[in-house]
């Protein structure tokens, strides 16, 4: 995806210094190579199995297009989340409604739009079996199940924990699906559980397919057939060059296990997935032109892209690859930081760069995932642009916002003038 010719960065076959000119900075710039080789990497590895993108990582509609005209479905968090995914082709069968918080609202959406849902709570389940009943609707649900599993990742991104918002204790689940077939107007079709996010280690995902397993089978004395047991995504990428598992180590790794939990139940229960950072995160980088070098206790390099556009590091300590895109030499120890009034913000510290000067072009990598998805528009920034390369040609995906965009949706009441 990344090369140097000439001493400049390229991504595919165009010139990360000709995206910069043309389309300003920041900006997020994607490779559909690499988008499709990560498609094509699932798809070999869980064939047979049911893909769902996790929308919330990248929600560009032109990313989510390429994926789901590769046959994946969608795992979605809010209402606003299913409108992109319908819009952007996933059909509503492949489509399953997440989250711990869904108002009544975002549930006659998601019933309306004949999407799945994963209940999160016994309130949760009687609200959709009242709205159902209302519209004449049966749903198919999956609860999501707890399994208390250390996923050793940052504590803000560990899902399955027992102290985690997320899902209904394992051992109080048997208790919620018998709660569900006493419901007319809700069926319980599969079990969904999610330990995390960025996980570098397969082990925890056997552990808790496991115990989901168990429980699947005393689902079956109660009476519950199922068609899918969902395990999420989670799984991390290589942002430090460290290693990391493929969607092949994950899948030698989860399928033998799940064909041992077939082996034990009379339903034929399918797998399901749900990536995201690992379909879209290293897919991407973020071009930020640098404004100053301040020289000091520490070399700081002030560049216009700050927490507001990608606030990964600020919020989760996370690390991400940078690289001076317009030339390379010799090296000095830079911190790399943006133009937003917080002492937070940081994007990279302490790293070794060629000798920077004002104009310079910054690449930061792995971006794809949690970038512009997470991005503000804080201390009245506008949120950057995004483009699409394919070989030689790039295409904007997303427009710049203007100033007009910060206040095109407020007012000021009359009674102020």
């Amino acid at each position: 995806m990344l090369s140097r010719r000439n001493h400049i960065l390229f991504i595919e076959d165009v010139s990360t210094t000709y995206l910069a000119e043309k389309f300003g900075t920041p900006l997020y710039v994607t490779s559909k190579k690499k988008l499709e080789e990560n498609i094509e990497a699932y798809k070999k590895a869980f064939s047979g199995c049911k893909l769902l993108y996790a929308v919330k990582a990248n929600n560009n509609l032109a990313i989510m297009k390429i994926i789901a005209k590769n046959g994946f479905g969608a795992d979605v968090f809010s209402a606003g989340e299913l409108y992109m995914a319908l819009i952007s082709g996933f059909k509503s069968e492949d489509i399953l409604f997440n989250g711990n918080s869904k108002s009544d609202e975002e549930i006659r959406i998601g019933i309306d739009a004949k999407v799945k849902f994963s209940v999160d709570s016994l309130d949760e389940l009687s609200t959709i079996n009242e709205i159902a009943k209302e519209k004449g609707e049966k749903v198919e649900i999956a609860f999501r199940v707890n399994p208390d599993i250390d996923p050793k990742t940052h504590p803000k991104i560990a899902t399955g924990l027992r102290e985690s918002k997320f899902g209904i204790q394992i051992e109080d689940a048997k208790k919620a699906y018998e709660v569900a077939t006493t419901m007319d107007n809700v069926e319980a079709k599969g079990i969904h559980f999610h330990i995390g996010s960025q996980i570098l280690d397969t082990s925890p995902f056997v552990e808790a397919l496991r115990k989901v397993g168990k429980l699947a089978v005393e689902l079956e004395d109660i009476g519950v057939s199922l068609d899918f047991i969902d395990m999420g995504g989670g799984l991390g990428i290589d942002y430090e060059q460290k290693g990391a598992p493929s969607p092949f180590d994950l899948a030698n790794a989860v399928l033998p296990v799940f064909e041992e939990i077939r082996r034990d139940l009379r339903s034929k229960v399918s797998l399901w997935l749900e990536p995201g950072r690992s379909i879209v995160g290293n897919t991407t980088i973020l071009l930020t032109r640098v404004n100053a070098v301040k020289r000091g206790f520490k070399n700081f390099v002030a560049v216009d892209a700050g927490f507001n556009t990608l606030i990964r590091p600020a919020m989760y300590g996370s690390y991400h690859r940078v690289l001076v895109a317009n030339k390379e030499g010799e090296e000095e120890v830079y911190t790399i930081v943006g133009p937003i009034c917080e002492s937070g913000d940081i994007l990279a510290r302490d790293r070794r760069l060629p000798r920077i000067e004002k104009g310079d072009l910054i690449a930061i990598l792995d971006a794809g995932a949690y970038g512009f998805s997470m991005s503000s528009q804080y201390n009245g920034r506008p949120r950057c642009a995004e483009v699409l390369v394919e070989g030689e040609n790039a295409s904007i995906i997303r427009e710049r916002e203007t100033f007009g965009d910060l206040v095109s949706r407020q007012k000021i009441p009359e009674w102020l003038f």
